[in-house]
């Protein structure tokens, strides 16, 4: 998929493989079967659409892409520096560009809505990941360099709410 790799956000376009001799118990191929599931369900990608994906996998588009990811793992260094300036532990932001805080038992909601009503940041409540996010909040990267500073500094005011 082309949605996290090259920014398609809103985008959809990707692939799947499917091995020519994978088969189901009863010996039918499984390609047969997506590819009548796919037809029947989904109209496919606009040209649009297709050529964004083909500038993406072009000498430039690779290079540009690559160009992006530096810059966004520049931007979640800049966040994991603010979990530890709240002496938060964190997962994340090392190969992606979203950092995982842990609240050590607050609950997410809470410190969402308190982020954004203090500091006016917006950050992502874990619990919106399902019962094992709860406890956490989700920051990403994907953003200017100037505004993951900025966040940084507003956060890292409100130390009161990590403690």
């Amino acid at each position: 998929s082309f949605s996290k790799y090259a920014g398609f956000t809103g985008v959809r376009l990707g692939w799947t493989v499917v091995p020519k001799g994978l088969e189901f118990s009863d010996g039918s191929k499984v390609r047969d079967d997506f590819n009548r599931v796919m037809t029947t369900a989904f109209n496919g990608a606009s040209n649009i659409v297709q050529n964004g994906g083909l500038a993406c996998l072009s000498p430039e588009g690779t290079q540009e892409i690559d160009d992006l990811i530096t810059y966004y793992l520049g931007n979640a260094a800049i966040l994991r520096g603010l979990a530890d300036d709240l002496g938060l532990s964190y997962c994340g932001g090392v190969d992606s560009p979203y950092i995982f805080l842990n609240l050590k038992g607050k609950s997410s909601w809470d410190t969402f809505s308190a982020i954004l009503e203090e500091a006016q940041v917006v950050t992502i409540p874990g619990a919106g990941f399902g019962p094992g996010g709860e406890g956490f909040l989700r920051l990403s990267a994907f953003a200017s360099r100037e505004n993951c500073e900025e966040a940084r500094k507003r956060i890292a005011n409100l130390k009161h709410l990590f403690e």
